[in-house]
Parts: C-alpha cells; structure tokens; sequence
C-alpha cells in the first residue's frame, strides 16, 4: 500500500474509533484537547489533528499508542487495520469488546480526577457491584 492510501485508511480508522467513542470525527480542535489531555509528551496543534483527521499524516507509534489506549482499539488495528476492522485480535478479542465506548470514556475521566476523587470513585463503584451482587 502506498504512503497516501496507508494515511487515507488511518484516517477513516480514526474517524470510525471515535465515532464508537462518541467523539466527533469532524472536530480536529476537540480530537487535539481530548488527545492533549491524555498525552504527557509535547502537546499536538490542532493543525496536527486535522492532518490526522483528513489523511495527510499519521501519528508517531507514541501518540498512536495513546490514541488507541483512550478510544479502546487495539494500536496494531488503527496503525495498519486488518480483517477483523476495530476488533481485537488474539484470544483477547471477548474481553476487550466487552467495554462499550462509554466506558472507555469514564475510564480517561476518572483518570483526570485528582487522587482523593479517584479512590472516591473506585469506592462508590465497589459499594454499587457489593450491592448488586447481593440481588
């Protein structure tokens, strides 16, 4: 595959991981916050996004990694696809797409959370699992 083809797909990858992660796939500026957010390395322009976003780049495997991490797809899918389109490969694939895009989403909000709030949440959640278990 060619280089232009090879950014064309990861783009529409992309587009197609963030909208199961309800995220809009037309917004080059949200994709640069949200990725911003999540990303400790020097933060991305919104230029950058929008490259990304229409196939005229591809992200180094750092930002890649990262951007599969938050929108829950397999790094190895959104860098170069493959038959099973957004599905984990390997023995793993039941587990993994278990988690709805919801999820993934409050799993990155509780990591923003400071320490105190986030061992709130893990708390809140255990109380909620204890008492549904017991119905």
């Amino acid at each position: 595959m060619n280089s232009s083809n090879e950014r064309e797909s990861f783009s529409q990858r992309l587009q197609q991981a963030l909208k199961n992660a309800h995220y809009s796939p037309d917004s080059p500026t949200r994709l640069a916050r949200e990725f911003n957010i999540r990303f400790d390395g020097r933060p991305i322009t919104v230029h950058a996004a929008r490259k990304w976003l229409v196939g005229e780049a591809i992200p180094t495997q750092e930002k890649l990694r990262m951007i599969a991490q938050w929108l829950g797809v397999p790094a190895e899918w959104l860098r170069f696809g493959g038959p099973e389109e957004g599905a984990p490969a390997g023995d793993n694939s039941g587990a993994l797409s278990r988690f709805e895009s919801a999820d993934v989403k409050l799993i990155a909000d509780l990591q923003r959370l400071d320490e105190h709030h986030r061992q709130i949440a893990r708390e809140f959640i255990r109380m909620l699992v204890r008492v549904n278990y017991q119905k």
